[in-house]
């Protein structure tokens, strides 16, 4: 019999101190128990010759032949929680910050980190600046204050979480803030400048609580340098602008950060939904832009809205004129809500006629949705409300039947306004994602303004035009990204405004054959702009094939010697021989074999969830003018939710520094979101952490 031995032995990052016994019977053939687990086992020998391993802790028994190996004795001591095991716990953290004690005060190298035999010599080496830099991209990525270095309890935790490393003023870690915009700047610019299709831009005017104005110049574009083509959304500029800029200077600004960032020419289109002035700025723009040959369609394509601000200024501007049904609701809910006794009568009779509770709405004025939130709950109240009227007769607050009447057409219309809008929050919104929904929507007004409802059919008249003054000058560029979706191409277009017209299928025709048109035109810019691109070298192959040879060797002062001819110079020879050996047959360009060829069909799933740039992608090399179309045209933000002027505000902390620090911690925060969009898609980090522009809205 082995006398009892006592060790420390690491398991599972741990140290173990419990004395155990290990019967050895003597035998020259036995093995040797040299794992640590039996430290904590003791190995018997039943009568049935199985030999069987007792947990010291808990006298469990397991199974403990030549065969099991040792890892279930592992795994079990991981869950052992007998009194024992968390006494020897405690011992174990001892003997931790122990070592962590003895490795500081000798200075050796791997200071303040654990190392030995137990843990095959894994030391850290621990990196002042390289923590220097991670504590400034922390604050700039979770958009925490500068102070934190200098907060009390923030300080103590990073001593006992690191003893080496030494805190750094609000001044340093503001400066390393600002280097990793400049790095951050530097890095975005050559993706920029290195991406082959064209980016479109959106402008935003913000405000900070001490009344500065700032223009926001953000940058959308497809990314297609990995595995997968990605819509990017960039902010380039967050810059302070005076509170007396014109339009002009406005626009002149933003010219000025384009060709800052060497993106003037690459230009698709620009949304100024929320820019001061918009369409003076756009057509400030085009003034300069267009006599450089810049814009695609020489600038037809180039001012675009958003759906969202369409559908917003739409309904907003329209609902003026029904605020007389709209005050008359909000009061007779003012009047329920905030009248103890008529809300008790009101409760007490929702009971009675057995109808679910539901929130009764009060909306907030200059906000349509919140107005159809509103007439959506007096509706479900409807008869609720109509037996109180009746028991306070003489009561003006209620409503008429024909009110009533009314307050139900309009909510009708507003359903599907509001449904329409709730469809805009989408992770990649895409430019073809709402084509169809608008024009659902262009035919749902035409229905209703021939409603024999008046109020309908006013509201619906005076809606139907300031759509569509609104939606033709973005329909053309939804319209071509309804062609390039391959589950439409065509068909939408020419369903949709056959019903639109309705009886006039002679404008239909011509509007359908227009847009073709204007499609096709588009398709020949850019097989032109292919061809400029290509390389001008002399190729193998010259006029025919008797001069083959004599064209390459003999081309003026230029000659080629033999050993300069290369593979592809005969292979791009080959290809202009293919193409002017072919000059007579029949060729069909990129645009022709797509609408000939039948939409495609996704085989199951929600047509919603359709990748179209992954579609793009694996057609790419089949038809590559329109795929290159394809990532400029989709890229246009025409789907992006307008902020209100009330949420674009600075909050507080920011409202305080100088334009440039703003500028700085905006833009960085937002280029950093790729690192917190990887560790979320790891399942590491934070759902609510902080992504892009929400370091800049201010706090409700």
């Amino acid at each position: 019999m082995l006398a009892p031995a006592a060790m420390e032995v690491t398991i599972d990052g741990t140290v173990s101190t419990t004395l155990a016994s290990v019967n050895a019977v003597h035998n020259p053939r036995a093995r040797k128990l040299r794992s640590a687990v039996w430290q904590d086992f003791t190995k018997e020998r039943r009568a049935d010759g199985n030999c069987v391993a007792i947990c010291n802790h808990c006298k469990k028994q397991l199974t403990a032949t030549s065969r099991s190996g040792t890892t279930h004795l592992r795994n079990h001591l991981a869950i052992c929680t007998t009194t024992s095991t968390r006494r020897a716990g405690k011992r174990r953290k001892l003997i931790v910050r122990r070592i962590l004690h003895n490795k500081t005060s000798t200075g050796q190298p791997g200071d303040g980190h654990a190392s030995g035999e137990d843990n095959d010599n894994d030391s850290t080496h621990f990196d002042q600046e390289l923590s220097r830099q991670d504590l400034a991209r922390m604050i700039v990525q979770h958009g925490y204050r500068f102070s934190i270095v200098d907060d009390l309890g923030f300080r103590k935790f990073v001593k006992n979480l690191q003893p080496q490393f030494s805190m750094v003023s609000y001044d340093i870690v503001r400066a390393d803030s600002m280097a990793i915009y400049e790095s951050e700047r530097l890095k975005l610019q050559d993706v920029l400048l290195k991406t082959p299709c064209r980016v479109s831009m959106s402008v935003d005017m913000w405000r900070s609580s001490t009344q500065m104005d700032y223009l926001c110049l953000t940058c959308h574009y497809i990314d297609h340098s990995g595995d997968e083509w990605k819509l990017r959304k960039k902010i380039l500029n967050f810059v302070h602008v005076e509170e007396h800029f014109t339009a002009n200077q406005i626009a002149n600004l933003i010219l000025e950060k384009l060709q800052q960032w060497g993106i003037e020419r690459k230009v698709a289109s620009v949304v100024l939904d929320n820019c001061t002035s918009g369409d003076i700025v756009a057509t400030e723009l085009l003034r300069v832009m267009q006599p450089r040959r810049l814009l695609l369609l020489n600038g037809n394509l180039f001012h675009v809205r958003s759906c969202a601000h369409i559908l917003n200024l739409t309904v907003e501007e329209s609902l003026e004129q029904t605020s007389d049904i709209i005050n008359r609701v909000r009061e007779m809910i003012q009047n329920v809500k905030f009248s103890q006794e008529r809300l008790q009568k009101f409760l007490d009779t929702a009971k009675l006629l057995q109808i679910d509770q539901k929130l009764l709405v009060l909306d907030s004025p200059n906000n349509w949705p919140s107005t159809y939130l509103m007439f959506d709950s007096a509706c479900y109240y409807h008869d609720v409300l109509v037996r109180l009227a009746e028991q306070e007769a003489n009561y003006a607050a209620f409503l008429t039947a024909k009110e009533w009447a009314d307050v139900k057409a309009l909510t009708e219309i507003l359903d599907a306004l509001n449904n329409t809008m709730e469809k805009f929050p989408v992770e990649n919104p895409t430019a073809n994602l709402y084509f169809n929904d608008m024009c659902e929507i262009q035919v749902l007004l035409n229905t209703w303004r021939n409603s024999p409802s008046p109020v309908v059919a006013q509201v619906a008249g005076r809606m139907l035009k300031k759509f569509e003054g609104y939606w033709d000058l973005t329909r053309p560029v939804m319209a071509f990204a309804s062609i390039l979706d391959p589950r439409y191409k065509m068909k939408s277009i020419e369903y949709f405004f056959q019903l639109i017209y309705g009886n006039d299928q002679f404008t239909a025709k011509a509007t359908i054959e227009a847009i073709k048109q204007t499609f096709t035109s588009l398709c020949n810019e850019y097989e032109h702009s292919a061809d400029s691109l290509k390389n001008p070298a002399v190729l193998f192959y010259a006029g025919n094939s008797s001069s083959c040879m004599s064209s390459v060797y003999n081309n003026g002062n230029d000659s080629k010697t033999f050993s300069r001819i290369t593979l592809s110079d005969a292979r791009r020879g080959l290809d202009q021989y293919i193409q002017e050996s072919s000059s007579g047959q029949s060729f069909k360009s990129d645009l022709d074999l797509y609408l000939e060829e039948a939409v495609y069909r996704q085989k199951e799933g929600n047509q919603d969830n359709f990748d179209i740039l992954g579609w793009w992608k694996s057609f790419a090399a089949k038809y590559p003018v329109l795929s290159q179309m394809a990532r400029d045209i989709l890229a246009i933000p025409v789907s992006i939710i307008p902020l209100d002027s009330e949420a674009r505000v600075l909050n507080e902390y920011l409202s305080t520094m100088d334009p440039s620090t703003v500028e700085g911690l905006v833009c960085a925060q937002d280029w950093l979101r790729a690192d917190t969009e990887v560790a979320n898609s790891d399942g590491h980090a934070d759902d609510k952490v902080p992504r892009g522009d929400e370091l800049i809205v201010a706090p409700n």
